[in-house]
């Protein structure tokens, strides 16, 4: 089916099963430990030896010798993979370093071996045995240092590199009001709940992992292209996901080591990637330096706006695009953004949720409070005052397909009791505590995936769905099914749906915030399709029949599903391809981050009160999980504000504090009351759903507006990442909080 035009009055309309409230059908298995993880598939591979990854000690260079004799020698050793005896392998075009290191080094903790072993102690022990002759080389680890020596990345997800509209410079230096500084944001790591993790078996020439990966289609073609293989001879099998925020959206080290120990000895191989492995093995949320210009009139109504961004990855990675949000978000017929890309010889850096908008509306929101403040403009009214209806660089000929934010703003505003902010710093006190609000615009573009399903009733009238596409803990399941039941007119009970198998239909799979409403428009293509079978069965025209309670209806006539589809049951399987519409009209999530912080007058620690958000995101399928993803996303926007840094030993290439004891990521005794307000809104030119993505806009700009909020409560502008206790009370650009 093709979506090419706008949607009109469908199925999806009636709101009986879609739009409401459903508790997560994967609920019960999952609180009960018999949804099958990864790691756990002892009933489809029994008897898997285990693997244990041996990391470079280096972050770059060369390998001079193995010597592997001890470890050999170990008890219950069965074999070690290493690049000497793993055959010619390739590299997936979505991975940036190899998965299997030597004899060249191209960061640390890149995994240069693995020790197969009869249990997880023993191949453990001997991976402590492997010894490692290396030849070290001078690396780039410093952002700050290499900044002058970025360039223009190539062309990605975010667009082009650099942008242009008017002219910036002129408009600036006449502007009556200015705003010129910088902000930083550190590297960042997903610290999802379930690690990297694989188990593979080969059957012949045929391999099957079972693997915690975000996109089923994506994995089975970077195998393939790893292994040199045909990608017809790989099954990846992934039905449940602990977590992922874009860390699993490609295949790791983990998936291609167990295939390669599964082969060198002969049986199932299981490996995890040891928790203080991930941040420096996998992927991170690459640091940024940004700049922003912005001018003005004394009203605050913008002119001119230039937003800058460093960042840094190895050799032939890409850029965080942290100003692309900057490019739709605000008016100004003058404007620049540009991305500069410096080669760092760390671990890959690549997408973390919200890749892009969750770093830049750290600063964009922080530098529109400051001009709020310039301008002597209440923070909510600057933001109405400079909303725009179009695409500010294409202007009014691309339109917004649809645009709530101003709506956010004030009924967020509203709700939150932004009426009864002081709008001095440093005036509120609460005994011992400081207490301030902020606001930050939430903006996070919305995209859409060419996605397939198929579907099908049995004589009982229970209908099933199978697409590849994958639940990371978001609630697939249950919206899927709903998507199922609505269409065919069943109760959400008469649903089953199977995920995450590349033996299914090709999903858009989990990411960029286009899952949910990309891969139930693909349901909703196949149930047409199916609809259109049942109808013709019936006698009935596609087009005039209603599907509801079970049947197949035509004025007084009637027909069971079950009775249509026979003994052997009815399926019909299609996908959702779309057509230009991003194109002609500009398509985005917007909302409104409200944040109330106290921090203490003498140890200047910052403490979450209340936090509120308003959204709109197109047609919201399950109301229930929509809150619970935008709720976690706003965590994490805390702890982006707060306390997330990967630090860099910048002598030696690596991130310090590589595990849970000294990365710190928010806890539930951090976060306090959550209100979550959805506008309505239904996007007709996004898809037939008239949905729109929803898991990532509520960590857009969240961190921004605890910043707003410090700043509000001490009179202290950090623009620093994270806002720790030191920056607070070392400050020079404020007064001191004691």
């Amino acid at each position: 089916m093709k979506f090419d035009t706008p949607a009109t009055t469908n199925p999806i309309d009636r709101g009986r099963v879609v739009g409401v409230a459903h508790d997560r059908i994967d609920g019960p298995a999952k609180v009960t430990g018999t949804a099958p993880y990864a790691y756990e598939r002892h009933d489809a591979a029994p008897n898997a030896a285990y693997g244990w990854i041996v990391g470079s000690a280096i972050a770059k260079g060369r390998i001079g010798a193995m010597d592997l004799r001890a470890a050999e020698a170990a008890p219950g050793v069965l074999g070690i993979v290493t690049h000497q005896n793993a055959g010619p392998l390739g590299k997936g075009n979505f991975n940036t370093a190899h998965l299997l290191g030597g004899p060249q080094i191209e960061h640390y903790e890149q995994a240069v071996a693995l020790v197969i072993a009869d249990t997880l102690e023993n191949a453990r022990d001997a991976a402590r045995l492997v010894r490692i002759d290396y030849a070290p080389e001078q690396g780039r680890f410093d952002l700050a240092a290499e900044r002058d020596k970025g360039v223009p990345p190539p062309p990605g997800f975010g667009g082009p590199a650099d942008t242009r509209a008017g002219d910036f410079e002129a408009g600036f230096a006449k502007a009556a009001v200015k705003i010129d500084q910088s902000y930083t944001t550190p590297d960042q790591s997903h610290a999802m709940m379930e690690p990297h993790a694989t188990i593979a078996a080969w059957n012949g020439d045929k391999l099957t992992l079972w693997t915690s990966n975000q996109m089923i289609a994506w994995g089975v073609g970077e195998m393939a292209k790893t292994l040199k293989i045909p990608p017809e001879n790989i099954r990846l099998v992934s039905p449940y996901i602990g977590g992922g925020f874009g860390a699993k959206l490609w295949v790791r080290a983990d998936a291609l080591l167990a295939a390669l120990g599964s082969r060198l000895v002969g049986r199932p191989v299981k490996v995890a990637i040891a928790r203080p492995q991930i941040p420096n093995n996998t992927v991170h949320r690459p640091a940024t330096i940004q700049r922003i210009r912005i001018g003005a009139d004394k009203r605050g109504v913008i002119d001119a706006i230039a937003h800058e961004v460093w960042s840094g990855d190895l050799p032939g990675g890409g850029a965080e695009t942290a100003a692309q949000q900057t490019r739709l978000l605000y008016r100004g017929p003058n404007r620049l953004t540009t991305h500069r890309l410096s080669t760092l010889d760390l671990p890959e850096g690549n997408a973390m949720r919200a890749p892009g908008e969750a770093v830049g509306l750290l600063a964009l929101e922080v530098a529109m409070d400051e001009l709020a403040e310039a301008c002597g403009v209440d923070p909510v009214e600057l933001r109405i005052r400079n909303d725009v209806q179009y695409d500010p660089e294409a202007g009014p000929q691309r339109p917004f397909s649809s645009r709530k934010l101003v709506e956010c703003l004030r009924e967020g505003a509203a709700r939150f009791g932004w009426n009864r902010r002081n709008p001095k710093p440093g005036q509120v006190r609460d005994g011992r505590w400081l207490v301030g609000m902020g606001v930050a615009t939430a903006f996070r573009n919305n995209l859409v995936a060419k996605s397939g399903a198929r579907i099908g009733v049995d004589a009982m009238g229970h209908v099933t769905v199978e697409t590849d596409m994958t639940d990371i803990g978001t609630g697939s399941y249950t919206i899927i099914a709903q998507t199922a039941a609505e269409m065919l007119g069943v109760p959400l009970e008469a649903v089953s749906v199977r995920l995450g198998d590349s033996r299914f239909p090709v999903s858009a799979g989990s990411g960029g915030q286009w899952g949910a409403n990309s891969s139930t428009a693909g349901v909703y293509a196949a149930a047409m399709a199916l609809r259109a079978k049942l109808a013709e069965k019936a006698g009935f025209p596609a087009d005039k029949a209603l599907f509801e309670d079970g049947l197949v209806r035509l004025g007084n006539q009637s027909q069971p599903l079950g009775t249509l589809a026979g003994r052997e049951g009815l399926w019909a399987e299609d996908s959702m391809d779309y057509g230009d519409l991003d194109k002609r009209y500009a398509q985005a999530t917007f909302g409104a981050h409200f944040c109330e912080v106290g921090v203490d007058i003498d140890t200047a620690e910052v403490r979450i009160r209340r936090m509120g958000g308003a959204f709109a995101a197109g047609r919201i399928l399950n109301p229930k999980s929509a809150r619970s993803q935008v709720i976690g996303a706003m965590t994490m926007g805390v702890g982006a504000a707060l306390m997330e840094e990967l630090s860099v030993d910048t002598r030696f290439g690596f991130f310090v504090n590589h595990d849970m004891a000294e990365y710190l990521v928010p806890v539930h005794a951090d976060i306090p009351h959550q209100d979550v307000l959805f506008i309505d809104e239904l996007d007709d030119k996004s898809s037939p759903m008239k949905a729109k993505g929803v898991g990532e806009l509520g960590i857009c700009g969240a961190g921004a507006a605890v910043a707003n909020a410090i700043y509000n409560a001490t009179g202290v502008r950090l623009r620093d990442y994270p806002l720790t206790i030191d920056k607070i009370l070392g400050s020079s650009t404020g007064k001191r909080v004691a």
